[in-house]
């Protein structure tokens, strides 16, 4: 289902945005981050998404998904990665060091 999304455009609808604190951990998103409204991933939620390129908070943002990632011990909370224009050919180094403020925490995979 995920790689469905996989070059296409879709709108972000934020419930984290860049500079917020995270509810329960002591540590803020350098990205804006939010869900796409209405999809549903393997845990029940919408579907998670990292947003690169704008550098202020937002509330939504319609881009492109170019990549996604997927946990390894967590494999039913895939998160997107959606883009602005001029992101578009960033590189898999450079999206890993840009999540890595939350996937730290994680085992992530990324997968284009």
């Amino acid at each position: 289902m995920i790689r469905e999304f996989l070059n296409t455009k879709v709108t972000v609808t934020m419930d984290r945005k860049m500079g917020d604190k995270h509810p329960k951990y002591d540590w803020k998103y350098s990205l804006n981050y939010g869900e796409i409204k209405g999809v549903k991933s393997g845990d029940g939620d919408d579907l998670d998404a990292y947003v690169i390129g704008p550098d202020k908070p937002l509330e939504s943002f319609s881009g492109k998904c170019i990549a996604y990632i997927e946990r390894k011990d967590n494999p039913e909370d895939p998160k997107l990665i959606v883009v602005s224009e001029d992101k578009e050919n960033i590189t898999d180094e450079e999206i890993l060091e840009l999540v890595n403020f939350q996937e730290k925490w994680f085992d992530p995979v990324l997968k284009r």
